[in-house]
């Protein structure tokens, strides 16, 4: 997708003339300042989409969009790759989020390691969590995808390796590793699942259940990145080597 992004709620019904208003209208008008002829894309984040032409801007926060069509679907991309991703202190988690977000991942699982500083509880939790799935919706916009990431409630240590289990490949970023990520050998479709670990590590103990679970671990590189870079760089060499990015 080469024009800007929108979300709206429903597309089934939409007419070849729409009206953008709201949160979204009042972005498209005041903030990126459309003009009457510019190309946009509506979409339901979900994979469904359509495109349009600019007929209008109205006030602050109206947009008049015209030649709609009925709405195409985006297949999901093949192999689908989820990164748990354990919670980093302050922002940093927001960010993780935005650049796999922006890189193409399908999937984000915050997971509250026994080594996070952070951990979400009661409200706190549920606030982080909304933010996450804002930043990957904002995140998808920005990037023109239409079919944004799925950010998964917080799950426990054994709820990750119940999900690596399930996997076709799945992989825990950690330094024991004796074979780099980047010559793995890699499923051509099916579910790949990397596990990224707080800022102290991966316990003996989670990384052993792990394992038992049937992941292996694997290094990224030469260099020790941090948990809120580590996903993202891991993903887009798992995307390149999957020939998702040819």
């Amino acid at each position: 997708m080469t024009a800007p992004v929108f979300v709206v709620d429903q597309l089934d019904g939409i007419g070849p003339e729409f009206v953008l208003d709201g949160p979204e209208g009042r972005h498209a008008v005041s903030v990126k300042r459309l003009r009457p002829g510019e190309d946009v894309v509506l979409t339901d984040g979900r994979g469904r989409w359509t495109g349009g032409v600019v007929k209008a801007a109205e006030g602050k926060d109206r947009l008049v969009i015209t030649g709609l069509e009925s709405p195409a679907e985006e297949p999901p991309e093949t192999p689908r790759i989820t990164v748990v991703q354990a919670l980093p202190k302050g922002d940093r988690g927001e960010l993780a989020v935005e650049t796999m977000t922006e890189v193409g991942v399908d999937a984000i699982v915050p997971w509250a390691a026994s080594r996070c500083i952070t951990q979400w509880k009661g409200d706190r939790g549920a606030k982080a969590l909304g933010k996450w799935r804002s930043t990957a919706r904002e995140a998808g916009k920005q990037s023109r995808r239409v079919r944004f990431p799925e950010v998964a409630d917080a799950a426990t240590t054994k709820q990750v390796a119940a999900l690596l289990a399930e996997a076709d490949f799945a992989a825990v970023l950690h330094e024991t590793g004796e074979e780099p990520l980047a010559t793995a050998e890699l499923p051509a479709e099916g579910g790949i699942v990397l596990v990224v670990g707080p800022e102290g590590g991966v316990s003996p103990e989670e990384l052993a259940m792990f394992r038992e679970a049937g992941a292996k671990a694997y290094v990224l590189g030469r260099t020790v990145l941090r948990t809120s870079t580590a996903g993202t760089a891991a993903t887009a060499l798992l995307l390149g080597r999957t020939g998702r990015w040819s």
